[in-house]
């Protein structure tokens, strides 16, 4: 298969032959010279477009040529009046209608905007970022965020508008925490099978694009009640040899290299990124908890063991870690290629935690201090094939996918506690503790894809994926004994077995009619979900344990339909409205159903609930775009209603040695109906100064009870961000991001505003080959999360900083490539991989 451009160019060459002869023919006409010059919209010149010129008299008598390498054109063409009309690939084209050519006749610039593309494409082309509006998706192009310069796949998804990474890492969308993360449209170990964690590993500058899809079209997993993200990796598609190396340095101490590096022949496309990177990232956390009375079953009033408890922790992370991706595509003909890729990554973290605790009572006060050491080690492998085949140029093809992924973790802990002073009656004694866990996680994926155009509007879609994963946690404890000193295996040692397969069936069905263009889709799976405790601990053990039931091996399974309906009006080229409707399901797994809790902290644990149901949602999403030629507006309304919904709950009880420990624990609540509406506006006012803002505004509201308890709540928050680009003499650029995240309330707590503020310098060197860029995340060092926590028991006070504020200084270069070529190149690329529904599938 050659790619579009080589066949765009081929194509535009016979066509010159053939206008040549035609010119030939009239040659003893009066002629006169046409010129002028053809650039995209950011002014990069574009080679081989096509103008042609076609008679308004005689409509067969049509003459033209193409644009050099320098986006000129010279064309002869013999005196009349002429409609002319200048094409490129993948770019919209432009008409000067009833043109007179009576004499030497010279166009100018001529810029031409980014295609709107097949069925459902609406494309929005700015300095600052570029969106791309589908019927199912926004696509942001977020190559150019100085801010993310030298950072990581997490920072840049925080400038993504309608996303937010909290300051654990944790990725919500519209404000719901349950987003499916894909990786060039599948599941993939560099999203970390689920852990989100690994997104703060990988370099920003990895990344081509984000698809934001709210209204995921039925050709995708239903996975995820928020929608998607579609994390899309950067794979020229220009020949020849050409990449791009990094180096960065930061502080806290950081230092990293990357490379992006591709080889296009006539046959093969080969591409690599590989890096490393050593960083430490220091956190801390503080809260104050006080207990109050409470009446017990029976009726009794009840004091509690404790008055207060003070908790100071100290985090020092250190990690190093080592990722390459190489992969190879091979075009067996010119309609069909296959190709082969592997992803490898290494990392390595030592971790100390030091928790201060400062318990108050009756008698007098208690202070500990609680050191954890933890080293884990992961090892993560990635096979994949894809094969397509296209039928035609018009979009006819049949994809068809397989990958394997295994992840491979070990994780080594000790935990000593010790007293620091004791004025209480209390004897307590805090045995060392060791841990020891191994967690395997492998899948298998099969995917294929059929697409078949229906005339010139329409398109029919159907495939199937099958999704078959196994996690195996072994976990084991050791405590000391109090009378020999001798560490023991505890009885909550286990290995836990979790299993989910997923088989899938789909159809959809597009068309477009005048101004109104639909699709339709109907997805079919059946999720098995399956666990299984070993343990010496007794399903009764168990539920004294962990204060919950625990069915220590199930099997469920759930078989759904999944509906989605996508529409699209264009009111005129620069203003458009659209609706979608889906419903989807967020399935129980990893932590979250594993009941053996954390061991951070004695008094604060986490532990999962193996009796969670999957929840299902409905949402409804109405969008409107409005384009001004310096302004552009996306906006919408949404409305999510969903049931069985997952709900942390806090609850507190009263350990062997009369402690008292606070579990958090995830539940099915009844119903959650979310509702929000959300806008943003690119403003590009003069070419040194670009602006984007985004905003979104929603309300949860909750309603449901556990164990006795009303959990009901409704919670009306927001979130803002700003950025803006300031183009300085010398190629200099300065970019500033503010993100405002506003106060929320759940069941139990209330979460205070948060505000933090970006900022990047550029400078361009050695003709714009390389890019040499100061960056500063979170410069006023506020990216912390305040809350207060209100039960029947206790009540808490909190501050968590998952990381403080870190400078970055980073350097780039290009070779065999200019940063503008490169950026049209990947914009050319993504569309020759378009099409209604589709994934991004390219690895």
């Amino acid at each position: 298969m050659i790619t579009s451009i080589t066949r765009h160019r081929t194509s535009a060459l016979i066509f010159s032959f053939f206008l040549l002869l035609s010119l030939s023919a009239f040659a003893q006409a009066p002629q006169y010279e046409v010129s002028g010059k053809v650039t995209d919209e950011q002014g990069t010149p574009l080679e081989y477009a096509t103008i042609s010129f076609q008679s308004t008299g005689d409509p067969s008598n049509v003459t033209g040529g193409i644009t050099d390498g320098q986006g000129n054109f010279n064309i002869d063409v013999r005196q009349g009046t002429y409609n002319i009309t200048i094409e490129f690939i993948s770019f919209e084209p432009k008409t000067f209608k009833n043109r007179q050519v009576n004499k030497d006749l010279n166009m100018g610039a001529v810029k031409l905007g980014m295609a709107a593309g097949e069925l459902e494409e609406v494309v929005v082309t700015a300095e600052t970022t570029q969106v791309e509006v589908r019927l199912d998706k926004k696509i942001y192009n977020i190559g150019k965020d100085l801010t993310t310069a030298g950072g990581t796949v997490a920072d840049a998804l925080n400038n993504v508008p309608s996303v937010s990474v909290d300051i654990e890492g944790g990725i919500s969308l519209r404000g719901n925490e349950n987003v499916r993360i894909l990786i060039n449209g599948k599941p993939s170990a560099m999203a970390g099978f689920g852990n989100t964690d690994v997104l703060s590993q990988l370099p920003a500058d990895a990344i081509e694009r984000v698809e934001v899809i709210t209204s995921p079209s039925a050709r995708y997993d239903a996975e995820g009640t928020a929608g998607i993200l579609n994390i899309i990796l950067k794979k020229e598609k220009t020949l020849g040899l050409n990449g791009s190396v990094s180096a960065r340095v930061g502080d806290p101490d950081q230092v990293g290299l990357s490379a992006n590096v591709n080889l296009r022949k006539d046959k093969f496309n080969i591409f690599n990124t590989t890096g490393f990177r050593y960083f430490d990232a220091p956190g801390k956390a503080f809260s104050d908890t006080r207990y109050l009375e409470y009446t017990n079953e029976e009726g009794e009033l009840i004091d509690p063991t404790s008055e207060r408890l003070v908790e100071d922790r100290r985090m020092d992370r250190l990690n190093r870690n080592f990722y390459t991706s190489l992969g190879m595509e091979y075009y067996i003909t010119d309609m069909s290629s296959i190709t082969a890729t592997g992803f490898y990554r290494y990392g390595e973290d030592e971790d100390i935690t030091n928790n201060r605790s400062t318990e108050y009572t009756e008698e007098g006060i208690l202070k500990t201090l609680r050191t954890e050491n933890q080293i884990e080690d992961d090892n993560s492998y990635q096979f994949a094939l894809n094969y397509i085949n296209k039928f035609n140029d018009s979009g006819h093809q049949l994809t068809a996918d397989i990958q394997y992924e295994r992840d491979e973790e070990t994780q080594t802990g000790d935990i000593n506690e010790s007293i620091v002073s004791n004025t209480t009656k209390l004897d307590p004694f805090y045995p060392l503790e060791q841990t020891f866990t191994e967690e395997t996680q492998n899948e298998f994926l099969l995917q294929a894809d059929y697409v078949r155009p229906i005339g010139e509007n329409a398109q029919f879609e159907a495939g199937y994926r099958g999704s078959f994963e196994e996690e195996v946690t072994d976990y084991q404890l050791l405590l000391e004994n109090r009378e020999n000193g001798v560490l023991e295996l505890s009885p909550l040692t286990n290995v836990f077995t979790y299993t989910e397969n997923v088989n899938s069936l789909y159809s959809q069905y597009g068309n477009k009619f005048g101004d109104f263009s639909f699709l339709l889709g109907l997805r079919l799976e059946n999720t098995q979900l399956k666990g299984k405790i070993d343990s010496d601990l007794t399903e009764e053990e168990l539920r004294e344990e962990f204060k919950i039931p625990i069915d220590t091996d199930f099997d469920n399974n759930y078989l759904g339909l999944f509906p989605t309906v996508n529409l699209i009006y264009e009111l005129n080229e620069q203003e458009n409205i659209t609706l979608g409707y889906n419903r989807r399901i967020n399935r129980p797994r990893g932590w979250f159903i594993n009941p053996f809790p954390s061991r951070a902290s004695r008094t604060n644990i986490f532990q999962g609930n193996p009796n969670l149901e999957p929840a299902y949602s409905d949402a409804f999403d109405l969008g409107y775009l409005k384009r001004w030629d310096k302004l552009t507006l996306t906006s919408s309304v949404y409305y999510q209603y969903e049931t069985d919904s997952f709900e942390r709950v806090e609850q507190i009880s009263t350990a062997t040695d009369s402690t008292q420990v606070i579990r958090t624990i995830p539940i099915n609540l009844a119903t959650t109906a979310r509702i929000g509406a959300e806008a943003g506006v690119l403003y590009n006012p003069t070419r040194w100064l670009r602006l984007n803002g985004s905003v979104n505004f929603f309300q949860f509201d909750t309603d449901g009870d556990y164990n006795g308890v009303d959990y009901s709540a409704k919670n009306t928050s927001w979130y803002g961000r700003f950025s803006s680009k300031v183009s300085l003499p010398a190629k200099i650029d300065w970019q500033t991001n503010a993100f405002y995240r506003g106060a929320s309330e759940g069941a139990q707590t209330e979460t205070d505003g948060l505000f933090m503020v970006d900022m990047a310098l550029s400078k361009e060197l050695f003709n714009e080959k390389a890019s040499l860029t100061l960056n500063i995340q979170d410069l006023l060092n506020s990216r912390k999360r305040e809350s207060f926590t209100v039960t029947e028991r206790f009540e808490r006070e909190s501050e968590f900083q998952w990381r403080q504020r870190s400078i970055i200084l980073s350097f780039t270069y290009r070779f065999n490539q200019q940063r503008r070529d490169q950026e049209r190149q990947n914009r050319e690329g993504r569309d020759m991989n378009g099409g209604m529904g589709d994934e991004g599938g390219d690895f």
